[in-house]
């Protein structure tokens, strides 16, 4: 598998960056397809880039002739769930109009090997944790039905096309490259571990804390932290095993470790060294009190797993935010 080409769909953002950087590492080709609506061009580093919109079909065409890539990594999603209540047009124009149109472009030309970037968010409200893959999938916003559509025309894809997917459902992506090229860039930044490391540097003015009450070990709630690199070795693993002629499946990618946010600002304090402003408010509505991911299936399929606890995580987000220049 060596020297095969990858389009990374998406590549030129946050998970998408740190997966090229991982199949270039372990021998692939990956070349970059994005808009750069949300991607960083001083993201692609390790192969070519095609600029272009996945519902451009004779663009997506045209990049496909030309690279010929053995399998395809769709990253290129609209992600933030507060949007996607405000403007469910466009994430539904985007993930789901999207990528089938992608996924027609992806058959015309012979491609079989397609990983798709899903989420925890398509399981909803937690019945009981951790979570497995076997748990009802009841999506409570826009962003989490868009993922999960997608899914199921997956499951029809492989069924009737014999296009054969990877759903790797992620739970709390954080972390960057410990060398520090690329790391988390979000405009506006709207996730916890960047927001809290952005208070410490005294770039914002505190930290909020949405609910303290929570059935919890000490009121807020749990998640699971991942780290980005992590996250990639799962992807680049997940193409090596669809090439290897692996059959369809989804799998969560997380550590199966749950932190408290009191616990993850408490790491970010004892790593930054640097006490910052936290503020208690109320809950907000539709978060869980607890997300922590069963990871066995895909040690069991792909042989993958963590390799970076939560302080390597805070440790690696602190080294890029505190020298990255995009303030």
């Amino acid at each position: 598998m060596a020297g095969e080409t990858v389009l990374v769909v998406g590549g030129a953002g946050y998970i998408g960056s740190h997966t090229c950087l991982d199949l270039a590492n372990k021998g692939f080709k990956p070349v970059v397809y994005d808009n750069f609506s949300n991607g960083h061009r001083e993201f692609v580093k390790w192969g070519p880039a095609e600029e272009g919109d996945i519902r451009d079909r004779a663009r997506l065409d045209e990049v496909l002739a030309k690279h010929k890539p053995a399998a395809i990594l769709h990253f290129a999603a609209l992600i933030e769930v507060g949007e996607s209540v405000k403007d469910p047009v466009s994430f539904y124009e985007n993930n789901v109009i999207g990528t089938l149109t992608l996924l027609s472009a992806a058959q015309a030309a012979g491609v079989k090997a397609f990983v798709f970037s899903s989420t925890c968010a398509t399981y909803g409200l937690p019945q009981s944790v951790p979570l497995d893959e076997s748990h009802r999938q009841v999506p409570i916003n826009p962003y989490g039905r868009t993922k999960y559509i997608v899914e199921q025309a997956l499951a029809d894809y492989d069924q009737y096309k014999g296009l054969r997917s990877v759903i790797l459902r992620y739970f709390n992506a954080a972390g960057a490259d410990f060398e520090g090229r690329i790391g988390e860039w979000h405009t506006p930044e709207t996730h916890a571990i960047p927001l809290a490391i952005d208070a410490a540097l005294g770039r914002r003015q505190g930290f909020k804390v949405f609910g303290s009450d929570y059935d919890t070990r000490d009121g807020t709630c749990v998640r699971d932290y991942i780290h980005v690199l992590d996250l990639a070795d799962a992807h680049v693993r997940a193409v090596e095993y669809l090439l290897d002629g692996g059959g369809s499946v989804a799998l969560n990618l997380g550590t199966g470790t749950g932190t408290t946010v009191k616990e993850l600002l408490g790491t970010i304090e004892t790593v930054s060294n640097r006490p910052f402003p936290v503020e208690y408010v109320g809950r907000r509505e539709g978060d869980s009190t607890t997300l922590v991911a069963n990871n066995d299936k895909a040690r069991d399929i792909l042989g993958w797993s963590p390799q970076y606890n939560l302080t390597e995580i805070i440790q690696s987000a602190w080294n890029w935010h505190a020298k990255s220049n995009q303030h």
